[in-house]
């Protein structure tokens, strides 16, 4: 009795003042009469009592001099469905407009977007850092229907420090990609990317952070936090980190030397030869592995080619799904050699790299074939860093097909252009599925 007696109140407050859906309803139930009306005039019948016979009489006196009873009726009904459509669409409006962020544009784009980009392709994409971030903005333009896999070596920065002081998986490479794929208020997403300045305690930290890390202590899961992260920021896909154990990234340099911890390993004046997680046997998350069979495309890259994009396809189960996979592979190769990484890296070096750590996953690789301005390339000579030579028969002979396209921004900051490059890994889908 006490439940019913709630959903009664529960449906009152409907009716409530500021509500904006009374005056709509009234329309409604209008509608409704005029059709209940006309349609009686049609049949010679009596279907609304009281009300209907007021208004038949006031038809006739206005109209119905003029129009036949049958004509007067189909008159009345037509009236009456226009009206009813009128006030459904207001009050289909006013619910929708109350439950979405302000400014996302027009009812009818925003739904028709939506729909379509729920039935676009399914994409998993694999990395870290900025370039994945660029990837998913260009991919969010296609499909709703992408999941985002996260490095989770990282040991530097904000991140780091909460690596070390919480226990918490690095965030920040996650909170870049919820980021990326938001749909809400630039506001929200500019709260999350913004960094504390000046105050002691929480100098360099980003919000995002700050945020997943108590999302994770009240939730008591790092999953449930970045689940609750996507809510607010409306996410257009899914976020996953690669694995939800404590991993450690190992460098093996060219002199033989044993490298512990990512941002070490960049640090090093020695080149890299290979790198290795410790544990070497860390499984990845469920969902992680049914987005992989499940995927239409894997898309792997751009980023950091050791210390973001690797690092992911050394957890064994992920590099053998990866290989198993009937989805479309495609590797997108960085624009400008990254210094204390990948330094004199052609295309061809990059894939051999991936391909030594983790065998033949990808069956075409994205290269940029515009050039940057001079005053970038300067600017990147400055700090050691060149362009990325593409040299396509290099490619051929590791097996893998190369696909020349212009990704880049031409700006001071050589980056890969996200309205570019979703565009170019689509056109490539759409070409083979």
């Amino acid at each position: 009795m006490k439940k019913s007696i709630e959903k009664r109140m529960h449906l009152l407050k409907w009716l409530y003042p500021g509500m904006r859906v009374k005056r709509w309803l009234v329309m409604v139930i209008c509608g409704v009469v005029l059709i209940g009306t006309g349609l009686a005039l049609v049949i010679n019948g009596r279907i609304l009592g009281v009300v209907e016979d007021l208004l038949k009489h006031l038809s006739r006196i206005s109209i119905g001099q003029i129009l036949p009873p049958v004509a007067n009726g189909l008159f009345l009904m037509g009236i009456g469905i226009a009206v009813c459509i009128w006030g459904a669409a207001k009050i289909f409006r006013s619910i929708f407009v109350a439950c979405q962020p302000i400014g996302n544009g027009q009812l009818v784009d925003i739904i028709y977007r939506k729909h379509q980009l729920e039935q676009g392709l399914r994409i998993v994409a694999f990395g870290g850092g900025t370039g994945l971030a660029s990837l998913l903005r260009g991919l969010k333009d296609y499909t709703s229907n992408i999941t985002a896999v996260v490095t989770v070596s990282d040991d530097g920065g904000s991140s780091g420090i909460l690596r070390r002081e919480t226990g918490i998986i690095p965030p920040g490479d996650i909170r870049n990609c919820l980021v990326a794929l938001a749909d809400a208020e630039p506001l929200m997403t500019r709260l999350f990317q913004h960094r504390f300045n000046g105050l002691p305690g929480l100098e360099g930290h980003a919000f995002g952070n700050l945020l997943l890390s108590a999302l994770t202590d009240v939730a008591g899961d790092f999953e449930v936090a970045v689940k609750e992260a996507s809510r607010v920021l409306a996410v257009r896909g899914r976020v996953f980190p690669s694995t939800l154990e404590d991993v450690i990234l190992w460098g093996e340099m060219n002199d033989g030397s044993l490298i512990c911890g990512e941002s070490n390993i960049t640090a090093s004046d020695q080149n890299i030869r290979r790198v290795y997680l410790k544990p070497d046997n860390c499984k990845p998350a469920p969902e992680v592995m049914e987005a992989i069979e499940e995927a239409d495309a894997i898309v792997i890259g751009p980023g950091s080619l050791y210390t973001s994009v690797i690092p992911n396809l050394l957890i064994s189960d992920v590099a053998n799904a990866v290989r198993e996979a009937e989805a479309v592979k495609i590797y997108v190769c960085n624009v400008m050699t990254q210094p204390g990484e990948t330094d004199q890296y052609t295309a061809g070096d990059h894939l051999k790299a991936l391909i030594d750590h983790a065998g033949c996953v990808v069956d075409y690789m994205l290269i940029n074939n515009a050039r940057p301005s001079e005053e970038a390339l300067k600017k990147y000579r400055e700090e050691g860093a060149e362009l990325v030579r593409a040299l396509p028969e290099e490619i051929v002979r590791l097996g893998v097909q190369p696909i020349m396209r212009h990704l880049i921004n031409r700006n001071v900051l050589v980056r890969h252009s996200p309205r570019r490059l979703g565009e170019a890994i689509y056109t490539v889908m759409e070409a083979v599925i």
